[in-house]
């Protein structure tokens, strides 16, 4: 595959993956603690804290959208961001292991966390190798 090509589907992988930070992130800065299901009337300190994550998280979905024009040139964003998110799933895993499964969306989180997100940042590795190779762009 030309390496043009494969730059274009790792841009699209990244926009749909993004989708989940964006959407989450946002819907939750904006509901709070009450968005997750069993969740009753949060404590002041509980909601403010559950809403700074989210806006991390938001925050996180607008830098890997950010790096889209470039995506070749941010490899230690990605790796930064890859990082972080890969932190937070395996925290993600402890709890877990301690309390047993979540419900599906966290489940899903899970797999995003330690599943898509290490492979977007290997894959985005190998296109920044691709183009900076000799004779490349």
């Amino acid at each position: 595959m030309r390496a043009d090509a494969e730059r274009r589907l790792l841009q699209g992988a990244v926009v749909l993956a993004s989708l989940v930070p964006l959407s989450m992130g946002l819907m939750s800065v904006i509901e709070g603690a009450s968005v997750i299901r069993g969740v009753g009337a949060p404590t002041t300190d509980l909601d403010s804290h559950f809403r700074y994550l989210s806006g991390l998280l938001l925050g996180i979905g607008l830098a890997y959208l950010a790096a889209l024009p470039r995506i070749e040139r941010s490899t230690t964003l990605f790796r930064l961001l890859g990082g972080i998110i890969l932190v937070g799933g395996l925290a993600r895993l402890l709890s877990l292991a301690e309390d047993g499964a979540p419900s599906e969306g966290h489940v899903f989180g899970l797999a995003m966390e330690l599943g898509v997100v290490p492979a977007i940042t290997l894959w985005q590795s190998r296109i920044a190798r691709r183009f900076s190779g000799p004779g490349k762009k």
